[in-house]
């Protein structure tokens, strides 16, 4: 009989019925921001690029880094010099013989090192990846690292660089005098 024609119980009935529990669901707990880091996710990968796309990806290959790659090449970076995505990029690039770098993944990466450094700092190591001198194509912090822009400037300003604000955008002023390109940490 369709649900919708069921006379409806009377109290009695819902006092008697058995009342049986949903199986417990399975608590998973999140991923820590170190555990992210390492995770390899099957990668790298070099990956061909079509030619009507090689203009905008960059090359004719295209390497997708481990996330421990980019984090190696922001730990390269020292006081008071500076890297940009780009240049980051460049360097996954050289390091996997790929004619670029992904540049949607070597920003995400970028941002989970910095989260794992700030959480290796709250745990109480001392020397974390600077991810405070990674910034955006154009000199721009980056509103998603840990602590928001306010964060980073205080950094980058305590570094001695000069932070100017355009609208709600932030930026280091005369930053590609102090941008470094990492090496190979393979070489």
């Amino acid at each position: 009989m369709p649900t919708h024609m069921k006379s409806p119980r009377t109290k009695t009935e819902r006092t008697n019925s058995t009342v049986t529990k949903a199986p417990a669901k399975k608590t998973s707990r999140r991923k820590t921001w170190a555990e992210k880091l390492a995770n390899e996710k099957d990668l790298p990968k070099v990956i061909a690029i079509k030619p009507a796309e090689r203009t905008r990806w960059g090359g004719a290959t295209l390497v997708v880094p481990r996330p421990r790659d980019v984090d190696a090449l922001m730990k390269q970076v020292t006081k008071g010099k500076l890297v940009t995505i780009a240049e980051l990029r460049q360097g996954v690039a050289q390091q996997h013989a790929a004619e670029a770098g992904c540049p949607i993944t070597c920003g995400i990466f970028a941002w989970i090192a910095a989260h794992a450094a700030e959480e290796e700092a709250a745990a109480g190591k001392k020397k974390v990846t600077p991810w405070w001198r990674t910034l955006k194509t154009g000199g721009e912090l980056n509103p998603k690292y840990p602590g928001g822009l306010a964060a980073q400037q205080k950094l980058l300003e305590g570094e001695g660089h000069t932070v100017v604000t355009k609208g709600k955008r932030a930026f280091v002023a005369d930053f590609a005098k102090k941008v470094i390109q990492p090496k190979n940490p393979a070489t």
